[in-house]
């Protein structure tokens, strides 16, 4: 089932997630229907606060659909490592047409549980680190926005306000 993805200033975004303690069916539903609506918004992550859910949970696919063994589910994930650094554009599925370039570590280690609640590592450079340091940010209520330069955050709020106004958000 494709989830509605709210959009910035929804407070869940702003606030860290739960962290998920039952591994059910129910919550591999949540992880299938996450998957589905990340692909039809053309996403390659999606945290579960983005469909307003406050729980530490978020899908990754670099492939966007394409590539069935590249589906990555990372439950109360955390960053155990990083190093480098790289600065390139980033969009959010929470901020729909906004892209702007922050600057993320290049490499990163992860540690998270699969949606059986086995623990694993992984390591991810490029756009894998990005997407695991995006997504990650999301469970941890920051928004890609605050990694921005105060000026292009506050361009950016600017167009969101003034979208708002008009409806259009």
């Amino acid at each position: 089932m494709v989830r509605k993805i709210v959009k910035y200033p929804e407070p869940v975004l702003s606030q860290p997630g739960e962290p998920v303690t039952e591994f059910d069916d129910e919550l591999r539903q949540l992880v299938a229907d996450m998957f589905e609506t990340m692909y039809s918004a053309q996403g390659i992550g999606l945290a579960a606060p983005q469909v307003g859910i406050s729980k530490r949970l978020t899908v990754i696919d670099l492939s966007v659909g394409k590539e069935p063994k590249d589906k990555l589910v990372l439950i109360n994930p955390e960053i155990i490592s990083s190093e480098g650094k790289l600065y390139e554009e980033e969009g959010c599925l929470s901020f729909p047409d906004i892209r702007e370039r922050v600057a993320r570590a290049a490499k990163v280690r992860i540690r998270a549980q699969d949606e059986h609640g086995k623990w694993f590592e992984m390591d991810g450079e490029e756009l894998l680190s990005r997407a695991f340091q995006h997504e990650i940010d999301h469970l941890n209520g920051i928004l890609f926005i605050f990694r921005m330069s105060p000026l292009k955050r506050n361009l950016n709020l600017r167009k969101i306000r003034k979208l708002q106004s008009e409806g259009k958000w």
